[in-house]
């Protein structure tokens, strides 16, 4: 079920355009739906877990590596799970009235799948698999924050978020490697269970407690936090208050309790757990931004949070786990109520806010309750776990643990309790800010904010007052991780009097100081300008950034001058030297048969002849027609091989990227170059005869040296018995080595979308124009489809003299055929040659065929939607295809086959002897979906090129962006405002050829 309610968060967030097209803002209502689901499905586990049970399911995913798809729920994962689900329900449906009028869909869809992020992050057992979910809520963070890429602001946070987070991220990778190696297991639980020991196990637990650090913002890390505010104020309230920054204090918490003795561990988590709470505290103090006031202060609260879980006592175990309870109620209510009074006053800035609580004095109320349980103000929950975690370090200075001294359990006790008091006063002034009524604040631009809107800070509130009378009930739920721990007293539990002692005195100072820091807060700020200029953590970020940037910079500049036959020359002469050293040391060659038949000897030479012409060629369409002999030639070497379906790919694949080149020379100069052979030509000779002579021999050298039987001699017998197909290429692509597919399609759909955001620049989506739309801008009339004339539609709107009628005809005759082989091709692939990638070809090239024939338009006739639209879809059903199985008890990519018996005759016995198949058995195999999606990438594919490399540059020579080739030259006049600063053409251009009129078209 856990898989099911992950998944569900990821299709909910898929589904995001849709919902958002339909319900508009509404539709934050529908993706609450699956953290609420989530919630309430981790409710009902409440009995088993406050048991002493856990819930484990678990999925081999890497068997060989030992790395499985193990998911984990106890205790500290249930509270986890449970902070994460039930405040992202709220956080969602407050954004419902938050972006009320401007449905955010791409942050809704990433903020709905970052909540199944940490719902898996925060259950999963296996390190990798944890490691997986760790790093996506950096990269969904990432999007998060840079909620409007168009702001700087935006655009800087997000990057050094990413940075950050990723960087600790692979300081616990390493951890993580080592551990599970030396463990013999990546099961969490079980290396928990029985922690194994020595300096690399050391080393290892204290990487991973760099990579929480980072995620929770300690010192030196903190200093994203603050900047990732500027991410609109509900992604705060999730993130940076109940969910991601809480990673850190999770990992730490599970790890605490085996590893909580480890060298260099708790002098770690004490030292940069008391100067973050110092540092955030006396920052918060400075900040006139309410948001980042509480950035501040998060920071702060981390800090505090990170040294009561990670210390490594029972006591301190108890209070900071009441602690993380505590802090996402009241931390997520105070982001939601800075959101509704900027949502309101269009401000944060509490020098401008003036009155807010006479406005909204319900609001005041609820953001009141909110900044005392902060503060620590009895009877509500952050004063009960305070309470709990000074209990927690007067123990420490009694000596629990005995490796902590006395002296030094002193000082964090006296740093705690300042910065305590530090946060009494930046509560305190976070509501002044917000809700006071202060001198000199101009007038405010004040609506009244929506009765939903204010549903999610309310509940929150209400639920830490409400949780400051269930101290006892909540100690019995936390004490079985406390007792997990075997170092320190036990607490005497969460409650709101503990009777007079240490605590209480530390409350009652810390409660006292803070008022007092508060009421001289200018005089506090006074004394704060005075302090010494010093270089903070971010400025040491942005000057390392820089150094780095420079750095990359001048290496680029000296290694990578920009000449492509440097490049190219480099990597071919070491590849040549390393393989030819290794190719000298070989004492035995295997044998070589030359040919086994004559035709073959027949093809290579023409193979040879045509590659020689090419290399030797001055003009670029001429040597393009020869590589393509060469190319056509491989295919009959094919044919001759018996190979029917290799032979089919390479002579579409063939077809398809002669086209291609063509549509790129045509704004090239004709020749490549007029100079006469020189020096430098001899040495690209040389090297090209070397490189092509090392070829050879290494192909010799490894179809020669097999030792063991090869894989492939089973593949008759397993291409039927699994893949339930008779064609062994196409069911080795779609089903035995399927995952390399998905590989290359995923290859593709990147290398389409390269080549069209080199056209379009800026996006890679046009407009799709039809012929009606296009004629209404000429002065001949529309002529309707029965006309005589008209054999496609596009040709309307081309030149009569780059207007083939021939072509015209022969492309409305074949255009239906070839889509019908293209289906053939992909439904009968599986045991015939063929498949969704032939197919796919067919059908671009067919549609290619519409292009040259009568131009731009007429592809958008053929096609009239977004080729991206296409590889999204075929993307999305090899994906489901791929995941299918899994949902029915079986693994990713596995094959199924159904048989249906329609009624009915089963062959045909024509007059002239032949048996044609009717009706009867009809066979369907499961991997003909993933193959369907093949086909619609390949055909995506070529429609994006077809618009990217034909219309996109018909539309540059329209408007003279493309270059002009120089008639007989190697020469091209550059496209451009500043084209008529150029040399013009010596030559006149002829009206037969020229390409370059009034309605564009096609190469002919």
């Amino acid at each position: 079920m856990l898989y099911v309610l992950i998944a569900a968060h990821a299709v909910a967030g898929a589904s995001t355009p849709i919902l958002a097209r339909l319900l508009g803002s509404r539709a934050f209502f529908a993706l609450a739906l699956v953290p609420l689901l989530s919630g309430v499905w981790l409710v009902q586990l409440a009995p088993t877990i406050t048991s002493g049970g856990t819930y484990d399911t678990q999925y081999s995913w890497i068997p060989s590596l030992g790395v499985n798809l193990d998911l984990h729920v106890g205790l500290v994962q249930w509270l986890l799970a449970m902070v994460v689900c039930w405040i992202g329900t709220l956080v969602l449906v407050y954004c419902r009235w938050y972006f009320d009028g401007e449905m955010p869909v791409r942050s809704g869809s990433i903020l709905t799948i970052f909540a199944g992020t940490m719902l898996g992050l925060v259950t999963a057992d296996d390190l990798v698999l944890m490691y997986v979910f760790w790093e996506l809520t950096s990269v969904f963070s990432y999007l998060l924050i840079a909620h409007d890429p168009t702001r700087r602001a935006n655009r800087g946070a997000a990057n050094t978020a990413l940075l950050v987070t990723t960087t600790g991220g692979l300081a616990m990778l390493i951890g993580i490697v080592a551990l599970g190696h030396e463990a013999g297991t990546y099961s969490l639980s079980q290396i928990v269970a029985a922690p194994p020991e020595g300096t690399i196990v050391t080393v290892a637990v204290l990487l991973l407690l760099v990579g929480a650090l980072s995620k929770s913002a300690l010192i030196p890390f903190h200093f994203w936090l603050p900047g990732a505010m500027a991410a609109p104020t509900p992604i705060s309230a999730y993130l940076h208050a109940a969910a991601m920054v809480k990673a850190g204090v999770y990992l730490v918490a599970v790890l605490a309790p085996s590893f909580a003795d480890t060298p260099f561990w708790r002098p770690a988590v004490l030292v940069l757990g008391t100067a973050t709470m110092l540092v955030g505290g006396w920052r918060a103090l400075r900040q006139s931004d309410l948001k980042l006031l509480l950035a501040y202060g998060t920071v702060s609260q981390l800090g505090f949070m990170v040294l009561l879980v990670g210390v490594g006592t029972r006591s301190a175990a108890l209070a900071g786990l009441g602690m993380v309870i505590a802090h996402a109620l009241f931390k997520s209510t105070l982001f939601m109520c800075v959101g509704i009074i900027d949502h309101s006053a269009g401000t944060r800035n509490l020098h401008e806010l003036g009155g807010v609580g006479y406005r909204v004095p319900w609001l005041a109320v609820i953001g009141g309750l909110a900044a005392l349980s902060m503060a620590g103000f009895p009877p509500l929950l952050g004063f009960v776990t305070k309470e709990s975690a000074f209990e927690s370090v007067t123990n420490l200075v009694t000596g629990e643990p005995p490796s902590i001294s006395p002296l030094a359990a002193g000082v964090v006790a006296f740093a705690l309790v300042f910065g305590s008091a530090l946060t009494v006063a930046y509560s305190l002034r976070w509501w002044w800010g917000a809700f006071a009524q202060k001198e000199g604040a101009p007038e405010l631009d004040w609506h009244r904010p929506a009765v939903g809107m204010v549903l999610a800070p309310a509940l929150l509130g209400l639920a830490g007052l409400v949780g400051g009378f269930l101290g006892h009930p909540l100690t019995d739920l936390l004490t079985p991780y406390a007792e997990s721990i075997d170092t320190g007293k036990e607490s005497h539990g969460l409650a709101l009097w503990h009777g007079l002692g240490w605590p209480l005195a530390m409350s009652v100072v810390a409660v006292a100081s803070g008022v007092g820091l508060f009421m001289a807060r200018k005089r506090i700020a006074a004394v704060q300008a005075t302090f010494p200029r010093t270089t903070t953590a971010e400025e040491l970020y942005h000057r390392s950034m820089r150094g780095i940037d420079r750095l990359a910079v001048e290496t680029t500049a000296r290694t990578q001058r920009g000449s492509l036959s440097i490049y190219l020359g480099t990597i071919l002469v070491v590849f040549v030297c390393m393989a030819l050293f290794a190719l000298l040391r070989i004492q035995h060659w295997p044998g070589v048969r030359l040919f086994d038949h004559w035709v073959q000897v027949a093809i290579a030479v023409v193979m040879v002849w045509a590659a020689f012409l090419a290399a030797t060629s001055r003009g670029r369409l001429r040597a393009v027609l020869l590589t393509g002999v060469t190319g056509y030639s491989l295919s009959l070497m094919f044919v001759v091989a018996g190979a029917p379906d290799l032979a089919l790919t390479q002579v579409l694949v063939e077809t398809i990227s002669l086209v291609i080149f063509v549509l790129v020379i045509r704004k090239l100069p004709r020749y490549f170059t007029n100079r006469p052979l020189s020096s430098t030509r001899w040495w690209r000779v040389l090297v090209a005869l070397l490189v092509g002579t090392t070829v050879t021999l290494v192909a010799l050298v490894a179809g020669g040296s097999r030792t063991a039987t090869p894989v492939s001699d089973r593949w008759y017998e397993l291409a039927y018995e699994f893949g339930y197909g008779k064609n062994i290429v196409n069911v080795a692509l779609v089903d035995m080595r399927a995952w390399d597919t998905f590989g290359e399609i995923s290859v593709l759909v990147i290398a389409a979308t390269g080549v069209a955001s080199l056209i379009f620049l800026r996006s890679r989506t046009s407009d799709v124009t039809r012929t009606a739309e296009a004629m209404e801008h000429h002065d001949d009339d529309h002529k309707d489809d029965h006309h005589p004339g008209v054999w496609l539609r596009g040709g309307q709107t081309l030149s009569p003299r780059t207007r083939s009628l021939v072509f015209e005809v022969v492309t409305r005759l074949l255009f239906g055929s070839l889509i019908i082989t293209s289906i053939y091709l992909l439904l009968a692939g599986h045991n015939l040659p063929g498949g969704g990638f032939a197919g796919g070809l067919v059908a671009g090239m067919a549609l290619m065929i519409r292009y040259l024939a009568a131009g731009r338009h007429e592809l958008d006739e053929a096609a009239p939607f977004d080729a991206g639209r296409l590889l999204g879809a075929g993307l999305f059903v090899a994906i489901g295809s791929a995941i299918a199985p899994v949902l029915f008890g079986g693994k990713v990519l596995e094959s199924y086959d159904l048989k249906i018996d329609i009624p009915g005759p089963d062959v045909w016995h024509t007059p002239w002897g032949a048996d044609w198949p009717m009706l009867g058995e009809l066979h369907l195999v499961s991997s003909t979906v993933f193959d369907i999606g093949v086909y619609l990438i390949v055909v995506g594919m070529a429609l994006d090129l077809a618009r990217s490399l034909g219309s996109g540059i018909d539309v540059h020579a329209e408007e003279d962006l493309a270059p002009l080739p120089i008639s007989a030259s190697t020469r091209a006049i550059p496209g451009g405002h500043d084209r008529h600063l150029h040399a013009r053409p010596t030559h006149r251009p002829d009206p037969r050829t020229d390409q370059r009129t009034d309605r564009g078209g096609p190469p002919r």
